[in-house]
């Protein structure tokens, strides 16, 4: 296992974890970060162990969106489910509120699906504030595009956002490189984050720019769906050739340094030099615990670019 928290580099405080600065803004969380889009449904004593494991292993960007646990009933009710549960969690220990860098998500508005004009966005942040029982989160992304709202009205909402002390900062989450740019455009502060898909079976923030643009500007990616919908997860059998064939190399460079193949596959996520930060989102806190290892595991070159290489299945150029 090779340690990135060598000597010099900034540890969130009381772990292991390596810190990372969000963006260009004063926030630093951890390597790794926690997601709550399973988040929804069970005891509250439950919700809070998963935090908590999440903390103490130095997850401090806690994620969440108020579309996560919307789908379940039929009525829509659940809709703010994720949200209502992590308030609850943070109403039992107030506590764990100063801990983390808390970060929900905006904009979608079934079965619309997507609406960021002004009177809807402010609507559904003060919403999710309500149902998280805060006064302002740390960051705030727009979900997904509407692009039926011209950017410039999208950064003056945003931009409401936080003369209002809502937030601390913005970013934006699965919208493409023009999108973020025409944004950006029209803003006077900068948008700090980037979320999109990213895991050793989707590459496109490798190919579209994404990374680019956060290599440009200092935007963090906060990558979601690290492990590939869970297909890079311990299974039985990998569900097709591409898979198998990534499980291969993983295993056996995860088997070379005592670690799970999870571990090496979030690895290798976080070692593109635009500094992106997994998103995991399992619901066993010992699970939690242990993916914490994979800001301590670094891939060489070559190692990474094998990934890479079984992933395309063919040879780079």
């Amino acid at each position: 296992m090779d340690a990135t928290a060598d000597v010099g580099v900034e540890l969130v405080p009381g772990t292991t974890m390596p810190a990372r600065r969000l963006g260009t803004s004063e926030l630093t969380v951890g390597a790794v970060s926690y997601g709550c889009w399973r988040f929804a449904g069970g005891a509250v004593t439950a919700a809070e162990a998963k935090i908590v494991a999440a903390l103490d292993a130095g997850m401090t960007l806690i994620d969440t969106a108020d579309i996560y646990g919307f789908g379940s009933q039929a009525d829509g009710t659940d809709f703010g489910d994720a949200e209502v549960l992590l308030g609850q969690v943070l109403d039992a220990d107030p506590g764990l509120r100063d801990r983390m860098v808390l970060a929900t998500k905006g904009g979608i508005r079934p079965p619309v699906p997507y609406d960021q004009s002004r009177e809807y966005l402010v609507e559904a942040c003060e919403a999710s504030l309500r149902r998280l029982g805060v006064e302002f989160v740390d960051l705030y992304q727009v979900h997904r595009p509407d692009v039926l709202t011209h950017p410039a009205d999208l950064a003056a909402t945003l931009q409401l956002l936080i003369d209002r002390g809502l937030t601390r900062t913005i970013g934006v989450s699965n919208f493409t490189v023009a999108q973020t740019r025409a944004l950006q455009a029209h803003l006077d502060v900068p948008l700090v984050t980037s979320q999109p898909e990213w895991s050793a079976l989707h590459l496109d923030p490798l190919v579209d720019g994404t990374f680019d643009l956060c290599a440009e500007t200092a935007m963090t990616p906060l990558a979601w769906s690290p492990l590939g919908g869970g297909r890079l997860a311990p299974s039985d059998d990998p569900a097709d050739e591409r898979t198998a064939r990534l499980v291969e190399v993983l295993d056996r460079l995860a088997a070379a340094r005592g670690v799970e193949r999870t571990v090496v596959a979030l690895a290798w996520t976080m070692r593109h030099p635009s500094g992106p930060i997994p998103i995991i989102g399992t619901q066993q806190p010992e699970r939690i615990r242990s993916l914490a290892a994979a800001a301590e595991v670094t891939l060489d070159r070559a190692e990474w670019y094998e990934v890479l290489v079984a992933s395309r299945g063919e040879r780079l150029p």
